[in-house]
């Protein structure tokens, strides 16, 4: 399936050019290469995903800062005291689904109702549940898969095989405070707390590549350790791609298209790169101009977490301690602490009545997460993030040779109403009335971090600049719309540039209600479908008339 890039590798020719092999990559290089007759080539500038840590899901955590992540950093943030955080992204096949918690959530009905309700007719809720359904798989293995997810698709949905007590005592906890049942499937409107259902097969972390990428069809080609250098595009066309590997510079010319799907990083710096973006930047950078589009890199949104810690009364963190009775059960059954994936419940809510849908989340997590260092002893984090936050960035480059990390500033807590620190400061409210329920006694010791629902608004807000953190979600920096100053239209295609797309996460309109595994893994598929149809001769209708076809 996967050939390394070696000496003597020469310039090849194919029907479509993938470029990322992450959550969005590895379904569109399978979806493509089941339904054409043409080669796909699926390139990506990591290695296989042969490390140990990847497939054992409690392992996550040890895979930042290693060969498998880009290990990016942001611009110092005035918003967070200027701190600067550490942005982990895939590096490897299977890009982050490779390196994330494994959570698997669709976000809320309100997220994709609202993009239609935006300009991005065609993409409300009834459209896409589709492609999740098609996607999610829960048939097979002894575990059983989790209700409400998908029947036979290739990405596995499982509940937790052995589940925390604490988790049990947090979801007490939850219900307690007032917070209703999560339920299986779609999130309801005023949220709910429950159990994660996580990317996992047999108590194995499931990736894109393992669910899209094990039976590959025979004119689909994979190829590792390339770093694609920029998007060869003639007169107004993609025509290829050009990438460098230890043995030089190649070329992959693409007859069809050229996809990238390199992420919400990734995808505008290689736009960049192309000659694709702002005229006045590339140009500052030494890049010739093939397509003025300003709104390349901007629009950047990412979750803004803030983890309260706590010492654990008894032992709880996987990985903690003397692990080698866990390692054998892990080898031997795969069950055990080390099934886990670290954030085993989630409770979605609103940070006032006033709110429609679930402005807030908690994610429960059975590490003590103070954003600095690995833990050294047993404890818990219960991580209040904003879902829906109103500041943004950008991606910017910081130099025109390709393997120079791009700037990224992602505005954290820069709205000029000061909404998202409002909304975060409800939400840790919230969280203590949850923290300080009798169910979760038995393990909740010394708080690691201050208690800031006890000191007032100020002190809550000193905290949230001091230690709030990403929680991995960057998102929009490629977004499209039917509106002509987007990056893409409403099939992902590159405006400006005939043959190119991008089908990533950077090409959400908005950020949804939960992490975004899953909605990009349903961009792809859905996407996968809008080339096929077009590569056949079969043209989709523009749900507007203003959208037109290059």
């Amino acid at each position: 399936m996967t050939s390394a890039a070696r000496a003597g590798q020469r310039d090849e020719d194919a029907g479509y050019v993938v470029v990322g092999a992450g959550s969005a990559g590895c379904v569109l290089a399978s979806r493509l290469s089941a339904g054409c007759g043409e080669r796909v080539v699926l390139v990506e500038a990591g290695g296989p995903a042969s490390r140990a840590e990847i497939a054992i899901p409690a392992a996550f955590p040890t895979l930042f800062g290693s060969s498998c992540d880009w290990d990016y950093r942001t611009t110092a943030q005035p918003g967070l005291a200027g701190r600067a955080l550490r942005w982990p992204r895939g590096k490897v096949l299977g890009g982050s689904s490779s390196l994330n918690a494994q959570i698997w959530t669709r976000g809320h009905r309100a997220d994709y109702d609202g993009w239609a309700a935006a300009g991005c007719a065609g993409w409300g809720m009834d459209d896409v549940a589709p492609y999740f359904q098609r996607a999610e798989g829960r048939e097979g293995g002894d575990a059983g898969g989790a209700a409400g997810y998908g029947t036979d698709g290739p990405t596995r949905i499982e509940d937790l095989r052995d589940p925390s007590p604490a988790t049990t005592d947090f979801l007490a906890a939850c219900a307690a405070a007032g917070l209703p049942p999560l339920g299986d499937g779609e999130m309801p409107a005023r949220g709910g707390a429950g159990p994660v259902r996580a990317t996992q097969r047999n108590g194995r972390r499931w990736s894109s590549a393992d669910a899209y990428l094990r039976r590959p069809q025979e004119n689909l080609s994979v190829i590792t350790g390339c770093h694609v250098t920029r998007v060869l595009i003639e007169g107004s066309r993609a025509v290829g791609i050009e990438y460098r590997t230890g043995q030089g510079s190649f070329r992959i010319a693409a007859a069809r298209e050229v996809i990238i799907a390199a992420g919400a990083v990734g995808s505008p710096q290689l736009l960049m790169l192309s000659g694709i973006g702002d005229a006045d930047h590339l140009r500052a950078q030494g890049i010739g101009v093939q397509s003025h589009s300003p709104e390349v890199g901007r629009n950047l949104g990412d979750h803004l977490y803030l983890p309260l810690a706590f010492a654990a009364r008894e032992p709880v963190s996987p990985g903690i301690g003397d692990m080698s009775g866990e390692i054998a059960r892990y080898v031997r059954e795969r069950r055990g602490r080390l099934t886990s994936n670290i954030a085993e419940a989630v409770a979605f809510l609103r940070s006032s009545d006033e709110v429609t849908a679930p402005d807030l989340e908690f994610v429960w997590m059975l590490l003590p997460f103070l954003g600095r260092g690995e833990p050294t002893d047993h404890g818990v984090t219960l991580g209040v993030v904003l879902l829906r936050p109103a500041s943004s960035g950008q991606i910017r480059l910081r130099s025109a040779d390709p393997h120079v990390h791009p700037v990224i500033d992602p505005g954290y807590l820069s709205d000029a109403g000061r909404e998202d620190l409002r909304v975060l400061t409800a939400g840790v409210r919230r969280a203590g009335e949850v923290l300080r329920q009798p169910a979760l006694s038995r393990w909740l010791g010394a708080p690691l971090t201050p208690e800031p629902a006890r000191d007032g608004p100020e002190a809550t807000q000193s905290l949230i600049r001091s230690g709030a953190e990403t929680l991995f979600h960057p998102v929009g920096t490629c977004r499209m719309g039917a509106e002509p100053g987007t990056v893409l239209d409403l099939q992902f295609r590159v405006r400006g540039v005939a043959g190119l797309r991008v089908v990533d996460a950077s090409a959400m309109p908005s950020i949804p209600r939960g992490h975004t595994h899953a909605p990009t893994v349903m961009l792809a598929e859905r996407a996968a479908d809008m080339i096929l149809d077009r590569a056949a001769g079969r043209q989709l209708p523009n749900p507007r008339k203003d959208v037109q076809e290059q």
